[in-house]
């Protein structure tokens, strides 16, 4: 009868191969839409964040080429080889993206203190002077991905709020870099070429991070020191090869982890007891062979990605408490599919703290 039940409560989810998507959490790794960005700046102008009224220029100027309206400068795709002259000083919103822009230089920013968004990303950008942003007092967004960077500019404007430098040449974050970014809630730096060695101590000092991606990058462990102040944390596309007891002591607040295709085959005993309010787990596409330990005690945690690992067994209370009413939380997501588990052997009991059955997805292993 045991095995009938659970065939009634699985089959329906053999066919499913995607993972399930939690909704509801920021997603800073794609990459930004200026019309998304156009939005927020709006949004912030409503709270009055965003900028201080300067008074109108005598004569409006617009560089050539561009594109001038309602404060905002489109210089995209001009094939520009520096920043251009004559940028309206009232602007609010630069795009530069998608040109042939090797250097960032001194004055380039000059008279543009009530800028709130610079975009710079997919250029040719290698140096920027130490003092180019210095002029924006008021800098609260700036997309300087996909380019040439070999470090993270110095004298970032205080006033910032999220910095995108992802797909760079950066191998090193020097103790002190952020010194004085009080403001900044979101750094996404992935695919930029960082080992576990080249992030000095002190590095994040200062911080209070909601937000940080270190994603597809070279590290084989979880950095150490980062903010305590972070909700999500994205390691995933690395070379990490197991989660040792105190590498998540620090990060009482997280409530999204993701440690996704990298090579974890171990997680210590206790090492997950530290994320009490963790919402959102991905171990996807690792190499563990059972189900990590601690999970029945996350009162909070809803979705968990264990798809393609090496997982053979899945035991009565690897998901939730044996007490009634000790998880807050029930589970609307668990993905399994892609390990070797008989489906059938698994005890209905398993998934008693799951919203709905659709919520549990098997099967899909190729061996």
């Amino acid at each position: 009868m045991a095995t009938v039940a659970v065939t009634i409560l699985l089959l329906p989810l053999l066919t499913s191969a995607l993972p399930f998507q939690q909704k509801g959490f920021w997603d800073f790794g794609k990459d930004i839409d200026v019309k998304d960005l156009l939005m927020t700046m709006m949004k912030d102008q409503e709270e009055g964040s965003a900028y201080e009224e300067l008074p109108q220029p005598e004569q409006p100027t617009c560089p050539f080429g561009c594109t001038c309206h309602l404060k905002v400068v489109q210089c995209s795709d001009l094939g520009l080889t520096h920043v251009p002259y004559d940028i309206p000083s009232d602007t609010l919103l630069l795009d530069l993206q998608c040109n042939m822009i090797h250097e960032i230089r001194e004055g380039d920013f000059k008279g543009l203190s009530n800028l709130y968004a610079l975009v710079l990303r997919s250029n040719q950008i290698a140096r920027v002077h130490p003092r180019a942003f210095l002029p924006m007092k008021r800098l609260q967004k700036l997309y300087i991905s996909h380019n040439h960077l070999t470090s993270i500019p110095r004298n970032l404007p205080a006033s910032l709020v999220e910095l995108r430098i992802h797909d760079n040449h950066i191998r090193k974050v020097a103790a002190g870099t952020f010194s004085g970014l009080g403001n900044m809630h979101v750094i996404e730096m992935g695919r930029n070429p960082l080992q576990n060695s080249g992030f000095e101590p002190g590095a994040f000092i200062g911080l209070k991070l909601n937000y940080l991606r270190i994603s597809e990058a070279k590290l084989t462990g979880v950095p150490n020191d980062l903010p305590e102040s972070l909700h999500e944390l994205h390691l995933d596309h690395n070379q990490i090869q197991a989660i040792e007891l105190e590498d998540l002591s620090r990060y009482k607040q997280l409530q999204r982890l993701g440690l996704g295709y990298n090579h974890i085959r171990h997680i210590e005993n206790g090492a997950l007891s530290y994320l009490p309010n963790l919402r959102e787990l991905h171990l996807d596409n690792n190499r563990l062979s059972s189900v990590p330990s601690g999970l029945p005690d996350m009162k909070y945690l809803q979705v968990i990605y264990l798809h393609y690992n090496n997982i053979t067994d899945v035991g009565v209370n690897d998901f939730c408490p044996m007490g009634f009413g000790m998880k807050r939380v029930f589970y609307n997501g668990i993905s399994l599919f892609g390990n070797p588990i008989n489906y059938w052997e698994v005890q209905p009991a398993t998934f008693r703290c799951v919203s709905d059955r659709m919520a549990v997805q098997f099967g899909n292993h190729k061996k």
